[in-house]
């Protein structure tokens, strides 16, 4: 009995519609009079509109030349965008961190080969480097493979080659190039409405 009056007690109190009338939903439509709770809408964005990527598997000097390389291998020519235009570098960065130990090792010997390079030649890291400097290092190492799954038997040859290709394949597959194809209506550069969603490992 004491049960029973205090329910009613509450049942009496003005705050206890108002509160329920503010989380319980209208019915839905068509389902049977069952209430529904209405949910909040968010508004999603995208990470990298709001923070700078930072680089996970390569080192500061690594990643640096890293990103050098891909500026130079893959530039935005004839109104493409380039690799540092949509974050090709920080792409390959997790890539590389999910990949074989082999292919670690070919894209860390090779960055490691760059730097050590252009201190040689320049006395700077290769990041350091400008167009013309960089590219009097990156000439001799840029070898015509006739067939992809024969590439060059030097290890710094086969790591630009490797690396090309990598770059090319991110910049034409992210979301800035399907953006930049589907604006333009051009279809040669990157499919429209076709890209690779950034994936996060964690």
């Amino acid at each position: 009995m004491k049960r029973r009056r205090f329910l009613k007690a509450i049942a009496a109190t003005p705050a206890v519609p108002a509160l329920v009338a503010q989380q319980t939903a209208p019915p839905g439509r068509g389902g049977g009079g069952r209430g529904a709770q209405e949910v909040a809408h968010i508004e999603l964005a995208e990470a990298a509109e709001f923070a700078e990527p930072v680089s996970k598997f390569f080192s500061a000097q690594e990643f640096a030349a890293l990103k050098k390389l891909s500026g130079l291998l893959v530039p935005p020519v004839a109104g493409n965008i380039g690799a540092l235009d949509c974050d090709a570098p920080e792409f390959l960065d997790f890539l590389i961190s999910v990949s074989p130990p082999d292919r670690q090792a070919l894209y860390r010997n090779g960055l490691v080969a760059l730097n050590t390079q252009a201190r040689r030649q320049f006395g700077k890291l290769f990041a350091e480097l400008d167009a013309a400097q960089a590219d009097k290092i990156l000439q001799p190492l840029l070898t015509p493979v006739a067939w992809a799954y024969d590439p060059p038997k030097d290890p710094v040859k086969h790591f630009i080659y490797a690396a090309q290709q990598d770059i090319r394949t991110a910049t034409r597959n992210s979301l800035e190039a399907s953006t930049a194809g589907a604006s333009s209506g051009r279809r040669g550069f990157s499919g429209a409405g076709l890209y690779w969603n950034p994936v996060d490992p964690v």
